[in-house]
This record gives structure tokens, C-alpha cells and sequence, in this order.
């Protein structure tokens, strides 16, 4: 077993080699360091008096903090998005923060504005990444992958005007799935579609649907891309259209499509993608729907975007447009825009809008006035007598040792009722209590916080004990 030493006094001979070291001991350093704290006050009288300057307290725009019971609710989140993407053989992956600028630079079109871009501190123009995307085919194109399926959860960062009530931030949390590699067509599209319906659904935040007004692609066509009126109304025929199989069979059977090489090319992966879909069981949760277009340049063959319905999943809630929950596509050249030789890897990949859902289920929660724990906290350690410190320290760490999560009061002499109290508000389901009549009879007290039932449990059927309830429970 390791042996820890705290470093005081005797123990800096071990330093020195005076004394010999059990093999593999471990030796943790606590050290009251009296010179450092001599000198750091010896400083600050030195420095000349400063005036407090005069600012606000705030956090930068367009970013927050996350209280404890905030963090439960975004771990929950986090914690269902990554096991159904475990559950589909993703792995993880992680890259940093920041970027060499002109990797991110003509990768994301007009949005390329909205990049961070950071001081140079030593010969490099760096910026903030902006999604997880771009990294990852940097990641595959340096290190030569030519087949993965992989998961990550980071932050990136965008310069935009935030919308807060709808969740949008300019630092915010993506989790993305992709599959990268050559394979038989629309099958990894397909699971990527399955995943988003799959985590959607166990959020349990209401119907979604994948929309995009027309009118709003027409205008771009004409005002910004010069595309002549009548040419965009002749588009709008088809792109107005929406549905499922029926709709891909019905423009088959259009002369103007069917006599094109690349239309019937594209109406045949996308036949084949709903016979995937309805395989799975979600084609009717598919909308095929051409008015979808995205901003970002690095798309290649189908996109997808899952809107919230306007109707709240429950009748008191107040409706959020909250925008798309989830977004993802085919991007087949983004990885040889990285490599030298301009070697492709196909991709296809979602992204899921974690704060967007965050906003719903807070919304949701204040609607519901639902309580949160913040602690995962299963055992209160606890003594209705004075000088029980040392059995308190004893019990706790037998519990900690058996893997039970377990807290106790920092104080020498707590008061019983203070410590049931604790427990009652943290949501702390067992207290286990140890006095003098316990200690002699050699058994310790188990009691139930809810229904404040105690029995006496024997020292050496204590973890046992404990552990069937919480397995119950």
C-alpha cells in the first residue's frame, strides 16, 4: 500500500536522502512555507498605495456563468447526448482551443467574419476556433486518418450579436458526431439522422420538424447572388415542395429532373437514405425539404436542421422559438483543403445545440419550480455529541474507501439538529450516526432522511447495508 507523508520538519530528511524511502511510497508535500508569506507581506507594504479603479462586475458579453444547479442540469444533458453517441461506436476526440488562423480562414464563407482572432504571442496568428468541424478535419488530414467515427464536446467561440433568451452566446458548447472514411452511399448519413432522432427524443423536448422559409432563399438568390426573379420562381417550384418517400417518387417522374444526370444521381441517394430511414424507424420524423440551405461553405451533399414546433412539449409552458436544436451535413472536401496532396476523406457529421436545449429545460424547470440537487452526496456522516471528530474522520474514510459518496460537517461539535437539517435540504438520502452509546455497543445508526426510520447496524455490515438500500433506491 502507498504511504503518504506530509512533508514538515522530519520528513525533509526523506528530501535529502537521510532517511530511505519505502519502494513506491508516495510523498505528498504540505509545507507551511513561513519566508514566502514573510516576503509576499513584506511586498505589498513596499508597493505604493493604489486606488481602487472604478468598473463593473460583469461577464464579458455574450458569456455566462453556470451555478452549481445549472451544471447539474447541462451535465444531465451532456451526459445523454455522449452515451447515445458511445452507443453508436463514436470515440472521443480533443483538439485545442485555438487555431493557426489560416487554418480556420475560407472554411466558413460569409461567416468567417465572426472569428476570433488573438494576439500574436510568439510568431503565430492564432484564433479561436469556431466550430468543432473544422479541427477534426484538420486532425485527420495532419495525422493521415483515413477512417474514424468520432464524438467531441467543447467550447468554441463566435463574434456575433448574442441572443440570450434564445441561447445564443458568442462562447457556447457543441457536441458533435461524425464519421469519416469511404463508404457504401447514405448509410453513414442515415445513423448520423438516427442519432439526432435518438437524442431529441430522450430530451423530451417536444416535436421537431427540419424547415426553411422560401422566401427568405429567394431573396438571397436575387438581391445577393444576381440570380434572375424568373430563375429563382422556377426553383421555387420544387424547392417549395416538402415530404417524405412520396415526394423523392414524384420527382422522379418530373421530365425536367429525370432527363438530368445529376438530379437522378441525387434522387437516387436520397431514395435510397428514406429506405435507410424507414429501416431504422424514423423516416416520418424526416422532412425532406429543398428550401434548407446553411451558411457555412464546407457542405457537400445533404444537410440537416431539426427545429422545435412552436407547441410547448407540456400545456404551461410558454412557447420558445429557440431556432434549430440540432444541424448537421456531408462535407467530402474539407479534409483535402488540409492535406497537401488534397487527399479526400469523406464526412458526413451532426452537431447538437446544447445551449439552445439548455434554455428549454431551465425554461421548462422554472415552470415546473422543480429542485434541484447540485450534490450527488449518498451518506451524511453525523455525531449528536461533542469530541466525535475522530470517529466521524474514521467512518467517513471506511465509506469513502468502499466507493460511497459521503459527507460530513467541518465543525468539531455540531449539533445534531443542524446536521439532519443539512440533509434534509441537500437532498442527502442515509445519515449514519455515531455517539458514545453506538461506539460501545459497536454498531452505528442508519437512518432513513425521508422517513426518518433509524435501525442499529453492526460496524462490519455497515457498507453492506448501504449499499443494498442505495442499489434500491
Amino acid at each position: 500500500m502507498p504511504q503518504l507523508g506530509l512533508l514538515h520538519g522530519r520528513a525533509w530528511a526523506v528530501l535529502f536522502g537521510q532517511l530511505r524511502r519505502p519502494p513506491g511510497a508516495v510523498c505528498i508535500r504540505a509545507v507551511h512555507s513561513h519566508s514566502q508569506v514573510a516576503e509576499a507581506a513584506l511586498a505589498t507594504q513596499m508597493k505604493p498605495r493604489q486606488e481602487k479603479s472604478n468598473f463593473i462586475i460583469k461577464t464579458p458579453k455574450g458569456t455566462r456563468d453556470l451555478s452549481p444547479q445549472q451544471m447539474v442540469v447541462r451535465e444531465k444533458i451532456l451526459d445523454m447526448v455522449v452515451s447515445c453517441f458511445k452507443r453508436h461506436g463514436a470515440k472521443g476526440l480533443d483538439t485545442p482551443a485555438f487555431e493557426l488562423k489560416e487554418m480556420l480562414t475560407e472554411k466558413y464563407g460569409e461567416d468567417s467574419g465572426l472569428i476570433y482572432d488573438l494576439k500574436d504571442q510568439g510568431g503565430e496568428l492564432l484564433s479561436l476556433r469556431y466550430d468543432l468541424t473544422v479541427p477534426f478535419a484538420r486532425y485527420l488530414a495532419m495525422n493521415k486518418v483515413k477512417k474514424m467515427k468520432r464524438y467531441h464536446v467543447g467550447k468554441v467561440w463566435r463574434r456575433e450579436s448574442p441572443t440570450i433568451v434564445q441561447g445564443r452566446y458568442r462562447e457556447f458548447c457543441q457536441c458533435d458526431f461524425d464519421i469519416a472514411g469511404q463508404f457504401d452511399p447514405m448509410i453513414p448519413d442515415a445513423e448520423c439522422l438516427k442519432i439526432m432522432c435518438e437524442i431529441l427524443s430522450g430530451l423530451q423536448l417536444g416535436d421537431f420538424l427540419i424547415k426553411m422559409s422560401w422566401k427568405d432563399v429567394r431573396h438571397e438568390m436575387v438581391a445577393k447572388k444576381g440570380l434572375a426573379a424568373e430563375v429563382a420562381d422556377r426553383i421555387g417550384d420544387y424547392v417549395q415542395c416538402h415530404g417524405g418517400v412520396s415526394l423523392v417518387k414524384q420527382m422522379f417522374q418530373d421530365p425536367r429532373l429525370s432527363q438530368n444526370k445529376q438530379a437522378l444521381e441525387g434522387l437516387g441517394d436520397l431514395k435510397l437514405l428514406f429506405e435507410y430511414l424507414t429501416l431504422f424507424g424514423i423516416a416520418e420524423k424526416i422532412s425532406f425539404d429543398l428550401s434548407l440551405a446553411r451558411g457555412l461553405d464546407y457542405y457537400t451533399g445533404v444537410i440537416y436542421e431539426a427545429v422545435l414546433l412552436q407547441t410547448p412539449a407540456h400545456a404551461e409552458e410558454e412557447p420558445l422559438n429557440v431556432g434549430s436544436v440540432a444541424a448537421g451535413g456531408r462535407y467530402d472536401g474539407l479534409v483535402g483543403m488540409f492535406d497537401p496532396k488534397g487527399h479526400k476523406v469523406p464526412c458526413v457529421g451532426l452537431s447538437i445545440g446544447v445551449e439552445r436545449i439548455f434554455s428549454i429545460v431551465e425554461q421548462r424547470m422554472k415552470t415546473f419550480g422543480e429542485k434541484i440537487r447540485t450534490t450527488e452526496t449518498q451518506v451524511f456522516v453525523a455525531t449528536p455529541q461533542n469530541n466525535f471528530l475522530q470517529e466521524r474522520l474514521k467512518l467517513i474514510a471506511e465509506l469513502w474507501d468502499a466507493g460511497i459518496k459521503a459527507e460530513l460537517m467541518y465543525k468539531n461539535n455540531p449539533k445534531l439538529l443542524t446536521q439532519l437539517h443539512y440533509c434534509e435540504n441537500m437532498g442527502i438520502p442515509l445519515v449514519v450516526i455515531i455517539g458514545e452509546q453506538e461506539l460501545k455497543e459497536g454498531v452505528i445508526k442508519l437512518r432513513s432522511v425521508a422517513s426518518r426510520e433509524e435501525v442499529a447496524i453492526t460496524r462490519e455490515n455497515l457498507v453492506a447495508e448501504i449499499q443494498k438500500r442505495l442499489s434500491e433506491s
